[in-house]
């Protein structure tokens, strides 16, 4: 019996590997089921050279399905940054008061989608300005959290990120 599933959406290309393998093995190993989801199906490869097998289509996906829905970063993760589908599902996610959390330069996902307006949060600091100017309130904390959001600034924060959302799905 699983805890609920966490959804991961990454890049198809140039995604930041260990921001989506270690927080995935944290949730997994709590008893989450984690799918992953792209903007299109099939082989996705991470910066490092990690290949992941993408089954679902996050254009077809709704956020009522997971308790957390998770935005990994890498350079790849910019194509986000102008996706109003994907600004709009984590919109509905966070409604819906589920976890939101991003990792990396994901965070302005969440900031352009207006999910970070007076809010603590993260970023890689070349995209500190950029949250700063969307409304966020940029902490520089390895990890950050406000509410239901999750924010994290990079891969060397990504198992301390999953054990965050964790601990918020978890209600600790």
């Amino acid at each position: 019996m699983t805890k609920g599933k966490v959804l991961f959406i990454i890049a198809p290309e140039n995604f930041r590997d260990e921001e989506l393998l270690k927080p995935k093995k944290v949730l997994e190993n709590k008893g989450y089921e984690v799918e992953i989801a792209s903007i299109k199906t099939g082989k996705a490869i991470g910066m490092l050279g990690a290949e992941v097998e993408v089954k679902k289509n996050i254009y077809e996906l709704s956020p009522e399905e997971y308790e957390a829905v998770v935005l990994v970063g890498g350079i790849g993760a910019n194509v986000f940054f102008t996706d109003e589908k994907v600004h709009e599902f984590f919109r509905k996610a966070h409604e819906k008061g589920k976890v939101i959390a991003a990792i990396c330069i994901s965070p302005v996902t969440l900031a352009k989608a207006g999910l970070l307006k007076g809010k603590k949060a993260t970023v890689w600091p070349s995209e500190a300005e950029t949250i700063k100017e969307l409304g966020a309130k940029y902490t520089g904390n390895d990890v950050e959290v406000d509410g239901k959001i999750v924010t994290a600034n990079g891969p060397e924060a990504a198992e301390k990120f999953g054990e965050t959302i964790a601990k918020l799905l978890e209600g600790e």
